[in-house]
């Protein structure tokens, strides 16, 4: 792609040749791109000057985006939004596990800032976070600031957020705060000041670093001509402070990020962050505490853990010791932290520096602890603990923002210019009664930048999220950040507004810039190893339970997809003379009362649309299609850190392809077996990853598992309910059976005539080489039983060995000849026999498997009831 016509004829996505410059230049209006934008700017614009011209840092962007126009402009965001689809690039800020998370929202415009005012704002954010973090120190340590009066004891000791229990807890070389972020706004003289500040829980450098990737996938040649400082060295930096943290094991240290699990709203960024860092990715349940260490339960036993990456709020980290009413956390943290057996990034108790009141006291925090001017102004904020602050609040309560002390949630805000004359009263008696709870801020305002809305420019108010991590020496600014824009202009006394889009935010270089700034240390040689059984417990359920439900998806897509052309054929399933059969299976294979309308009944076609439709698209319908592959996307979204990105590509999109719209009992079958098609070849690709470009270690193992346990279970259902009892409709039933086990083409190679029961048994039962039989399940089952770590030392069986052999020699000894035999009741005893034998050790098998290795992750599990759709086999 290209915006300036360096490339005549690069080729595009979609196959077609995009036109040269001159070409793609002639097809524009005339008019620039922002000359409607223009006129709409009120106040201090980030982009253009009151006279309508560029501001000179932007004055390259604005030329080559007017060099693009609108149409190539929108066409290269839909290519950016359908890479965050498939990227798996989520927020959802109601944490609602039970809808799918809705996908980050991205702007075409960047942000842009000049390299001048960037080396000031650098300066003065190294400075707010050696602050807070001498700040930190002292309140956790000797508290001089109490002691000198320079801070209120009601700051420290009446919040929530101070956690008395890491009183005089070392940190590893003093530093407790590892990453820091801040919200910045410029005001209506240009000047920027904070927002708010983020030291126990700074999210959102995994959306910056995954909206820079996207940007320059879109917009390559943008950034070819724009000097742009990257991004690349400021992850490397975080690692190489990480590591520095662990106590012990300092060559290769374990290092993990704890996340709160998929429900939580930023759960994308913990799983793109413990991709790029190269963390294990766990969850609370994952973690014990044995002797003051922190151990990760794994296949394999226990392992020692250094230290922890949490993005988890303090109160939930240690049910033992910070929050005893809450089930969330590593129950014993706080003390293996305090023995200094783990560091945790960012330290506990490093929230309390979130809390607004303090941004009032910040100047002469700086000057105390420091001895320097803070560079970068407050919002301005008064605490109501002050007698002059309370005065001031009282007389301006139209103007300003109160909250609790401690509170930054906008929910909480009160508005005091949109109180009736009760409401007010009520919130001045509180004021004078417990002034030293309540802090106020004055309103928000924010400048203003492009947007990309609805085809065209409009102005958008920003708001600035800016990055620190700490270095061996101090600390590094990510040269960007995320910035955030309101469509609408914020409320008279709102904090800080709801986001509507996010820009990458291009910091420009004074000169050419080169992919890495600084050279990557050399690190130690590390001892060469294979994939052991180091997994997590919970993770191996998990893919466990992922290959199980994409088996469960594609049995019954291919079951349906049988009986739907069946339906749809010239005959028509109504003519089709096994139909009591076909209606007996699909009764007994969704638990539905049994279906019995006969090919003459009236309204028996259209019972059988309806039934069909409800078992393939209604969601909380009972295993239906939609259900399943609701809950494979679950599956996949919890253990994104363990597959790949194609696969989760393909997981993205087969969620895509099944959304379907309302009614569902208005779809026509013709276009009900194209999605099942579709829903089979999106299956199948997903398979093929699965098969080719997963390491065999544990997480395959249990991944394949999964497969092979659904299909054979599959694969008996579908002979017990069709072959059991003889019938002389048999030779349609058999051909059915071979759609359905996707093995027609190989009876066909083998048998030239009408399919028969006892090749067909062969076939689909006891033929070690076709896999779709039954036997072919077992023996992989086998094998990777024999590749799971053995539970105990003992040189006997274990249950999970047992079981194979037991079905493998059940499978291996069953005569054929004997299987077809038919008594004078029309029905394969034997057959029947083996059928439910085997029906029994399958499921038994998986029992087995999940008590002996995955029993203890199911506590751990955080889905919602209505995911939760793991029922027995």
């Amino acid at each position: 792609m290209s915006l300036t016509g360096c490339s005549p004829t690069t080729m595009l996505p979609s196959g077609g040749v995009e036109m040269d410059q001159k070409t793609q230049m002639s097809s524009h209006t005339p008019e620039s791109l922002f000359q409607d934008y223009i006129s709409t700017i009120v106040g201090y614009d980030e982009a253009f000057l009151s006279a309508g011209k560029p501001r000179p840092h932007w004055q390259e962007v604005v030329r080559l985006l007017d060099m693009c126009g609108p149409a190539e402009l929108g066409r290269r965001w839909s290519q950016a939004r359908q890479m965050l689809y498939e990227h798996g690039v989520t927020f959802n800020p109601d944490s609602d596990a039970m809808h799918l998370d809705p996908p980050w929202a991205l702007d075409a415009i960047p942000f842009v800032l000049a390299d001048a005012e960037w080396r000031t704002l650098e300066v003065a954010l190294l400075q707010r976070t050696r602050l807070l973090n001498a700040l930190l120190a002292d309140v956790y340590g000797p508290q001089t600031l109490l002691q000198h009066g320079v801070l209120p004891p009601a700051l420290v000791f009446a919040q929530q957020e101070f956690l008395r229990p890491c009183h005089n807890v070392a940190v590893p070389s003093g530093c407790s705060l590892h990453l820091y972020a801040a919200d910045l706004a410029r005001s209506p003289d240009g000047q920027w000041h904070v927002l708010a500040d983020y030291a126990q829980n700074p999210v959102g450098l995994g959306y910056a670093l995954e909206t820079r990737l996207l940007f320059t996938r879109a917009f390559a040649d943008v950034l070819r001509d724009v000097p742009v400082q990257r991004l690349t060295t400021f992850v490397d930096t975080l690692r190489q402070t990480l590591q520095a943290l662990a106590p012990h094991h300092h060559d290769n240290p374990r290092i993990v990020l704890l996340t709160p699990g998929p429900g939580d709203a930023t759960y994308f960024e913990h799983v793109y962050l413990a991709r790029s860092l190269g963390y294990t990715l766990i969850q609370d349940g994952d973690l014990t505490v044995r002797d003051q260490s922190v151990f990760l339960k794994t296949l394999a036993g226990l392992q020692p853990v250094d230290v922890i990456l949490r993005r988890q709020d303090d109160p939930w980290c240690d049910p033992l010791t910070l929050s005893q009413d809450s089930v969330h956390g590593v129950a014993g943290l706080v003390q293996a932290v305090r023995a200094g057996n783990v560091a945790v990034a960012n330290a506990l108790g490093s929230g309390w520096v979130d809390t607004p009141a303090l941004l009032a006291f910040l100047p002469q925090l700086c000057r105390h602890l420091l001895g320097e001017t803070l560079l970068l102004p407050s919002r301005p904020t008064w605490w109501g603990g002050q007698p002059e602050a309370l005065r001031y609040i009282l007389e301006h309560l139209e103007q300003l923002v109160i909250r609790p002390l401690g509170s930054r949630d906008d929910t909480t805000a009160i508005r005091g210019g949109q109180l009736r004359a009760m409401a007010r009263r009520r919130l001045l008696v509180k004021l004078r009664a417990r002034p030293y709870a309540y802090v106020a801020q004055a309103a928000v305002s924010l400048s203003t930048v492009p947007v990309w809305s609805e085809h065209r420019l409009t102005p958008g108010w920003t708001v600035l999220r800016t990055y620190v991590a700490a270095t061996a020496d101090g600390y590094t600014v990510l040269p960007g950040g995320l910035t955030r824009t309101l469509l609408a202009p914020p409320g008279p006394a709102a904090l800080i507004p709801h986001v509507e889009r996010c820009k990458d935010t291009w910091v420009l270089a004074c000169g050419a810039v080169t992919a890495a700034n600084v050279l990557t240390p050399i690190s130690p040689p590390v001892v060469l190893r294979r994939s052991g059984y180091d997994l997590p417990s919970r993770v191996a359920d998990n893919l466990f339970w992922l290959g199980r439900y994409a088996e469960r998806v594609e049995g019954a897509v291919r079951l349906l997809r049988s009986m739907l052309r069946r339906l749809t054929d010239e005959s028509g399933l109504l003519g089709n003379l096994a139909l009591p059969t076909i209606l007996q299976v699909i009764s007994a294979w969704w638990s539905l009362k049994p279906l019995t309308p006969s090919a003459g009944a009236p309204g028996t076609r259209a019972i059988l649309e309806r039934t069909f439709l409800t078992i393939i698209c209604v969601p909380d319908f009972h295993d239906s299609v939609r259900a399943n592959l609701s809950a494979l996307h679950h599956a996949g979204a919890t253990v994104r850190d363990r597959i790949s990105l194609d696969a989760w590509h393909i997981l993205a999109r087969l969620e895509q392809e099944c959304a379907l719209p309302q009614p569902y009992s208005v779809m026509p079958l013709s276009d009900a077996l194209v999605l099942l098609n579709q829903t089979l070849i999106t299956l199948t690709a997903f398979s093929g990853v699965g098969v080719e470009n997963m390491t065999r270690g544990p997480g395959w193992h249990f991944l394949d598992m999964g497969r092979r346990l659904e299909r054979a279970f599959h694969t008996l259902r579908l002979l017990r309910h069709t072959l059991v009892e003889s019938s002389e409709y048999e030779p349609a039933l058999l051909d059915l059976v071979l759609e359905i086990a996707d093995s027609s083409m190989t009876y066909r190679s083998r048998y030239f005539t009408t399919a028969q029961v006892a090749p067909v048994l062969d076939l689909l039962l006891t033929d070690n080489t076709n896999p779709r039989a039954v036997l072919y399940q077992v023996l992989a089952l086998a094998e990777h039983v024999n590749d799971l770590p053995p539970a105990d030392a003992r040189p006997t069986l274990s249950p999970a060995q047992r079981l194979t052999l037991t079905a493998l020699t059940a499978l291996q000894l069953a005569d054929i000849d004997t299987l077809c035999l038919v008594d004078g009741a029309s029905q394969r005893r034997a057959l029947e026999t083996l059928l439910r034998q085997l029906l029994d050790y399958v499921p038994a098998l998986a029992e087995t498997i999940t008590h002996q290795y995955l029993s203890h992750a199911i506590p751990s599990r955080q889905l919602a009831l209505s995911q939760d759709r793991r029922v027995p086999l």
